[in-house]
């Protein structure tokens, strides 16, 4: 979506409170998120951005009559700062000391007996049962089936019309309907009859089919319903139209993508329901009949998905070697950049750095798209945690300074994330001290053994105390899970210190999880490394079972920034150690001048 000037933020924002005005609403909700909760949404639906103008991939709103409030968390305060810059809206930093959650918000600060609206379909059953335990006896009205944003919304977007397509099951390992079968048993465990399905991921890789509806996470806008004799898949009939007929071979009902609405009050012979209510929609879950029992709580589809098959895990381990191929073919040619005349003009920028590099992994036959939008942030945009270049604010690459890499790829052979911070030049000390600090903490949480049932909460802090000794920290977590061909940020695992319960799970053989801590210096450069890192058995004694990792990312860290002085005898050992496989898995894929500087900058650390 195009930015805008502040002044069309003021004008749209007047427009919205006259709309607010005449529905008799007071106060108005306007969430990040599409009807399925999902963290990355197609165009459609950024109600937030066009109000806004802060295009980040967190962030929500409060609008009264007089002044406008947005949340986003400690990845996006710059880059929201910047955006809301004369906009009259007031950023508000989550987490931070003085700043109100949004509930608190609410509960504080709006009048008893006001109106408060939001559209239903776009707010999730856990955020509603939250803030009326936070309001407690305060009295207000909720008015939940509005869009306001869409009446003054002229040129918007229509729902993305893409056709789904089917993965066929060399790539994953398992059929459908082995999946569907795991799940009832799941559901039979948990004495339930009816599951409903909301999250876009959950139900493609249960169906076992990909769509092109957001950038980026191959989804299509649909929904489920898994019952013991029957499986409903709920989706726009255009899309369907090259998967019905496999989907109907394996005994899946194919509806229309609105007819659950209609569906879910005339179900027979409904007990219990089970749904996540952080992923369902509030005009979904009003629909669950009253005598229903519900089960509130990670559906099975997520559970199931986040521990990959021996064939996923394979097929991973190929594509980031391809994926490793193209990362290091960028970082050679940007170190080839230094003391050149075109880098000294300036006529290489962060854009052009994101294209050749996406141009280097559609080199790769099953090479799909981007898994999110290139990060590449040159000296002070790296301090800007996820700051994605656009034509207004693409800087050219500097000499003597950091580039800030933060990329990935869909692949049939699965989806990839790694970030490389690498020196163009001369580093200075200080970049030297902290790019080693936040490497030995990657190294830290990736050399790890653990005991089955050891949560990511748990190890957050191998990663954090390196960086902790020098006096820094990161405002974001340590690792996320990672889908097969999907979603690049992927529950319910994670590793992180933060309040989430999903700091809270195990993490499980078979789990894919990035390893990226970071170090963030405003207006000067930011410094990230990140590895996917799979979870594997190690042993297994009188004690129980110990897991570890194993690392999937194949590319050299930067030696230029590397200060051995400030690394262990086994750190060294295990950066060598990695160095050399990165050799051996990608030489053979790149040509000799790139052999050659590859052979170098992996070779021993000390001689």
């Amino acid at each position: 979506m195009k930015r805008q000037s502040a002044e069309c933020y003021k004008d749209r924002l007047e427009a919205l409170r006259n709309e607010m005005n005449t529905a008799g609403v007071d106060v108005l909700y306007i969430p990040c998120g599409d009807f399925h909760m999902s963290e990355y949404i197609s165009d459609h639906f950024k109600c937030r951005e066009y109000i806004s103008g802060f295009d980040g991939s967190n962030g929500e709103m409060i609008i009264t009559s007089s002044e406008a409030y947005l949340w986003t968390d400690g990845r996006y305060f710059l880059q929201a700062g910047q955006q809301l810059e004369g906009t009259g809206i007031e950023l508000m930093k989550m987490g931070e000391p003085g700043v109100p959650s949004i509930w608190e918000f609410i509960r504080d600060r709006v009048s008893e007996g006001s109106v408060l609206a939001f559209d239903g379909r776009c707010v999730s059953g856990s955020f509603f049962d939250r803030l009326k335990e936070k309001l407690g006896d305060k009295k207000l009205s909720f008015v939940t089936d509005i869009d306001l944003v869409g009446k003054i919304w002229a040129d918007r977007p229509a729902l993305p019309e893409g056709k789904a397509w089917l993965l066929n099951e060399a790539y994953t390992g398992q059929s459908r309907r082995q999946k569907i079968d795991l799940v009832r048993k799941l559901m039979a465990h948990n004495e339930c009859d009816t599951l409903i399905i909301a999250s876009l991921d959950d139900i493609a890789w249960l169906f076992q089919f990909r769509g092109n509806d957001i950038d980026y996470n191959p989804v299509a806008l649909s929904y489920a319903l898994i019952r013991k004799d029957e499986a409903l898949l709920y989706i726009d009939p255009h899309k369907a139209s090259e998967i019905r007929d496999e989907l109907t071979g394996d005994g899946i009902m194919v509806r229309d993508y609105e007819e659950i609405f209609e569906d879910i009050p005339k179900l027979p012979d409904v007990k219990t329901v089970w749904y996540d209510p952080e992923c369902t929609n509030l005009r979904l879950i009003s629909l669950i009949p009253d005598n229903a029992r519900t089960i509130k709580k990670w559906i099975p589809p997520m559970v199931l998905k986040a521990v990959k098959t021996g064939t996923e895990s394979e097929n991973e381990r190929s594509a980031h070697i391809s994926d490793g191929v193209a990362v290091t073919r960028i970082i050679h040619y940007l170190k080839n950049l230094h003391g050149t005349a075109e880098l000294s003009a300036g006529s290489i920028t962060e854009l052009d750095v994101a294209k050749r590099l996406l141009g280097y992994r559609k080199e790769a036959e099953d090479f799909i798209e981007e898994s999110f939008a290139p990060i590449i942030a040159a000296g002070p945009h790296g301090a800007i945690i996820h700051y994605e270049p656009d034509a207004e604010t693409n800087i050219p690459i500097m000499d003597d300074n950091l580039v800030l890499m933060d990329t990935g790829g869909q692949y049939m052979r699965g989806t990839t994330d790694i970030t490389r911070t690498i020196c163009i030049g001369t580093p200075s000390p200080k970049m030297m001290r902290l790019y080693t600090a936040v490497l030995k903490g990657n190294i830290a949480l990736s050399s790890a053994v653990f005991k089955k049932g050891t949560s990511g909460k748990s190890l957050d802090i191998l990663a954090r105390s390196p960086l902790w000794e020098v006096g820094y920290d990161y405002r974001h977590g340590t690792g996320h899970g990672v889908g097969y061909l999907l979603n690049v940020h992927e529950g319910p695992q994670s590793i992180s210190n933060g309040p989430s319960k999903r700091g809270g799970t195990p993490i499980e053989e078979g789990m894919i999880t990035s390893d990226e801590p970071g170090v963030y210096l405003d207006g000067e450069f930011g410094i990230r490394t990140e590895n996917m890192i799979l979870c594997v058995p190690k042993d297994e004694n009188e004690y129980g079972k110990f897991l570890g990792f194993d690392v999937l990312t194949m590319v050299p860290y930067d030696r230029d920034l590397i200060d051995t002085g400030m690394l262990t005898p086994e750190e060294i050992r295990k950066i060598d150690d990695y160095h050399k496989a990165v050799f051996e898995k990608i030489s053979p894929f790149v040509d000799e001048e790139v052999k050659k500087w590859l052979s170098e900058v992996t070779g021993p650390l000390q001689v």
